[in-house]
């Protein structure tokens, strides 16, 4: 009915009401109707855009999370990396340690990552393999790397990746795949891998130039050469609306044949 105050009519433009309000006190007075006598007054503060992307990305990663806990019967749990930064990095020991320790197996997603610099540490995390176990004394056991306090997640995975996932991200790809640390869902990635540097003009303008080639082990160059996968699965347009994900369908039916009748407990 009003955005601090000022009425809101037949022409009123709501968000001329609504600028520069970020992060600012602003109370909107509410009602079930136009017509209705009965208002109330809401407090809020609005959010900038970056900010609002943030929550509905987390609120995404969320909803896979129980869509695969929920596909699983609770035994397998869910990461995504959105990219390979340094926030992305912490982020995934958080998610890792917080979550998904208890399951029997985690599935990884990559989908519509868009790349940066920290692919070796996420590898080496989902790499690493216990060698011998500590008890101290008052607690239960756990693996000597996990004691350590050096982050190895020491369970089943399986990697889902798509078309979108690009740079870094198909660096993570096939340091997953030759590894072997599991198989790969869904669709091969962008085949957009190149270092690049950053240049200066002489009128103050920048640009990039290509700075290392990236190639597999086998001596393929991954520029314009799209990291294959294991199971292909392409995503139908329009199956998120009926509450479907056949990419995490495939990589949870592939993960749990993998593990069979395993558990942590056996």
């Amino acid at each position: 009915m009003s955005v601090d105050g000022a009425a809101i009519g037949p022409h009123t433009n709501p968000d001329e009401l609504l600028a520069y309000k970020i992060g600012k006190r602003v109370v909107l007075s509410i009602a079930s109707s136009s017509d209705s006598t009965q208002k109330r007054d809401l407090v809020v503060r609005p959010i900038n855009g970056a900010t609002e992307r943030n929550l509905l990305y987390r609120k995404w990663i969320e909803e896979n999370r129980a869509y695969v806990a929920k596909i699983s019967q609770g035994r397998l749990g869910y990461i995504h990396m959105a990219d390979m930064s340094a926030g992305a990095l912490t982020q995934l020991n958080l998610d890792l340690d917080a979550e998904n320790q208890k399951r029997d197996g985690v599935v990884i997603d990559v989908r519509n990552n868009n790349g940066g610099f920290v692919n070796v540490y996420a590898i080496d995390v989902l790499a690493r393999r216990s060698y011998f176990n500590m008890t101290p004394r008052g607690f239960s056991m756990a693996p000597s790397r996990s004691a350590l306090g050096q982050r190895a997640l020491e369970l089943p995975t399986i990697l889902v990746t798509n078309r979108h996932t690009l740079s870094d991200g198909e660096d993570f790809t096939e340091g997953y795949r030759s590894l072997h640390l599991g198989k790969v869902v869904g669709e091969p990635t962008a085949g957009w891998i190149i270092y690049t540097s950053g240049v200066q003009l002489i009128d103050g303008s920048g640009l990039r130039l290509p700075y290392d080639r990236i190639t597999a082990n086998d001596g393929t160059l991954m520029e314009m050469h799209p990291r294959p996968v294991d199971i292909p699965v392409a995503k139908p347009i329009g199956e998120s609306f009926r509450g479907r994900d056949s990419q995490l369908d495939a990589a949870v039916t592939e993960l749990l044949k993998e593990i069979g009748n395993r558990s942590r407990e056996n």
